[in-house]
């Protein structure tokens, strides 16, 4: 059994880390966001293949850039580098027709805001919101090797797209959901204070965008990556059967509330709707550890055990603790407890609301657990490059949209 002291240097082996410090040429530190350095005006550009951000001079075909310290393949900047939505992201020259010179993150936009609807000025600024933390989502869901392709230009079958809509006068409320590789966002989400109102009004503890959206990708990869393979049967026997019907289970939540014991069996009351709604809870937490983890191991950021009160979790709580990696698994999730420990300590010095306001129970242990191998597993399956299928064209606004149909509004 693995001590508390070994929990550390092992937590990288487990993950395929995304490294979230990058440094411009001239030895000066840079974000993911950035898309020019502010120490040189270096251009940088994110190129999502490597999750790492290049430096860049410009190429020998004019309009192209290459990386600064390589010299290699020239890459166009994403056409909505200077939108709103200022993506910072690189796509290779030879993908510049196919995809309309959007990049992995930007071409799974289905429908855009109106940013020119004189009734709502601010599309534009929510936009922008809306897709940096897209574009944080997808990065985080290449490193783990998941399938990322555009429903309209890449896999029109399986593949993702995104409706980001505001509700008009005339029209019903647009309901935040996923339906068959659908992702909506009401763009009033990244409304600050809309957003903070609904949190409170909901009894949430947690609401961001990043948070929907890893919510709502986890009902997408249940569809591609359990249903209808050997995961099913125990994913059921781990978080129920969702064949169970799901709008009488939302309707007894919202009328009676979560059951009594939620807490013992679930991340969140919202968990314990419906085992869809517990998967893509357990989801969007697994996400949040993985790349929070990462972050603080690129930072260097060291927790030092012996100055926490902490008690390991050990292999009995996982869903198989005689998986070859379980030990590494196990030592990722008490490093991420002693991370929530101190980060929460530090949100509180700043009279600020805690970091991760959830506790993690043995039986969400387990199912995080399984979500891991899940996740594993399809990581080493999709290795081979996606291939290419024509379509309709990766974007259009949003009064040229179809409406939406959600099955999971969150």
């Amino acid at each position: 059994m693995p001590t508390s002291d070994t929990f550390a240097p092992t937590v990288s082996q487990v993950l395929g880390q995304a490294v979230r410090v990058y440094h411009c040429q001239c030895g000066r530190p840079t974000f993911f966001r950035n898309s020019t350095c502010l120490a040189c005006n270096t251009p940088l550009g994110y190129h999502p293949e490597q999750a790492t951000l290049l430096p860049l001079k410009p190429g020998v075909e004019p309009g192209t850039w290459v990386d600064w310290q390589t010299d290699g393949p020239a890459y166009d900047r994403c056409a909505n580098l200077h939108t709103a939505a200022a993506c910072n992201w690189l796509l290779p020259v030879g993908e510049r027709q196919v995809h309309e010179q959007l990049c992995r993150a930007c071409r799974l936009n289905r429908t855009i805001p109106d940013l020119a609807d004189p009734k709502h000025p601010d599309n534009g600024e929510l936009w922008g919101r809306i897709e940096l933390a897209k574009r944080r989502l997808v990065s985080a869901l290449l490193v783990m090797g998941l399938p990322v392709a555009s429903r309209e230009t890449e896999d029109t079958e399986s593949g993702l797209m995104f409706d980001f809509l505001r509700a008009t006068d005339d029209a019903s409320p647009v309901m935040t959901g996923h339906h068959k590789g659908l992702i909506t966002l009401n763009i009033t989400e990244a409304d600050h204070a809309k957003r903070e109102f609904t949190r409170q009004a909901l009894n949430e503890p947690y609401r961001t965008l990043l948070g929907h959206f890893r919510h709502e990708v986890g009902h997408y990869y249940w569809d591609r990556l359990v249903a209808g393979t050997e995961w099913v049967n125990p994913c059921r026997t781990l978080f129920g059967d969702e064949r169970r019907d799901y709008a009488a289970s939302l309707k007894a939540h919202y009328k009676k509330g979560p059951r009594q014991d939620w807490q013992q069996h679930f991340v969140s009351s919202y968990a314990s709707v419906h085992p869809f709604e517990d998967w893509a809870e357990c989801w969007a937490h697994y996400m949040h550890m993985r790349d929070t983890v990462d972050t603080a191991m690129s930072f260097g950021l060291s927790v030092d055990a012996d100055q926490l009160e902490f008690t390991p979790f050990t292999l009995d709580a996982l869903y198989q603790a005689d998986h070859p990696e379980a030990v590494l698994f196990l030592a990722f999730l008490n490093h991420w407890r002693q991370l929530t420990m101190l980060l929460n300590g530090m949100s509180r010095a700043m009279g600020q609301a805690d970091f991760y306001p959830f506790v993690l129970a043995n039986d969400v242990v387990a199912k995080l657990h399984f979500i891991h191998l899940v996740v594993s597993a399809a990581g080493q399956h999709n290795a081979a490059p996606t291939h290419l299928a024509q379509g309709n064209g990766p974007r259009r606004h949003q009064s040229q949209a179809k409406t939406p149909s959600t099955d999971h509004p969150y």
